[in-house]
């Protein structure tokens, strides 16, 4: 494994940091937006965008800051309840918020890379993933102008579970058996109040 490979496995393993209260709340706050396992809007497909109008950006605006507050690194629409297909994503503090509206993917690489994945709608679930290594996606930004993104590492990771969630696809839904039986054991005592 490389350093830059370990720094992405650590990157998205790592819990979030020790939090002041007022940043607390706001996560609690912003979590309480974010739709959970067991709500169908999750396991629906979503549509296409065909109006890029400011009802649209206002729309990203909002799941831009409800990410942040959340310490998530993407957010897909239908994870606040809206069956549109965009999402959300800031790899790192210091890159610029990222839209991404009706992505396709046009390429994968054959290697691939198993790393842990955790989910805002699956709170204290995290299983191993395996996903291309590297993707290239057309889409469109929030004005509707044509995009095409090349992503490797972290960057493709996210970009792909965000993807999978437009398509009603959870991270559960990609792990193996024993892991999926663990989670929905966590999912199952969170409900209860464990």
């Amino acid at each position: 494994m490389t350093d830059e490979s370990q720094t992405e496995e650590e990157e998205l393993r790592r819990e979030p940091p020790e939090l002041d209260p007022e940043m607390l709340a706001r996560r609690e706050a912003a979590l309480r937006h974010v739709r959970k396992f067991g709500d169908p809007v999750l396991k629906s497909r979503a549509v296409e965008v065909e109006q890029f109008d400011d009802g649209l950006r206002n729309e990203i605006a909002r799941m831009g800051l409800l990410m942040e507050d959340a310490i998530g690194v993407g957010l897909a629409a239908n994870q606040v309840g809206l069956l549109r297909r965009f999402f959300v994503y800031r790899v790192s503090e210091d890159d610029p918020l990222q839209a991404i509206v009706n992505p396709v993917i046009d390429w994968s690489s054959e290697e691939e890379e198993t790393f842990e994945e955790g989910c805002l709608s699956l709170p204290q679930v995290v299983v191993e993933v395996t996903r291309p290594a590297q993707i290239r996606v057309s889409a469109q930004d929030r004005f509707g102008e044509p995009i095409e993104i090349e992503a490797d590492g972290l960057e493709a990771r996210v970009i792909q579970h965000e993807l999978d969630h437009l398509d009603g696809v959870l991270i559960i839904d990609r792990a193996s058996r024993g892991q999926r039986r663990e989670a929905m054991r966590t999912l199952r005592e969170l409900e209860q109040g464990f």
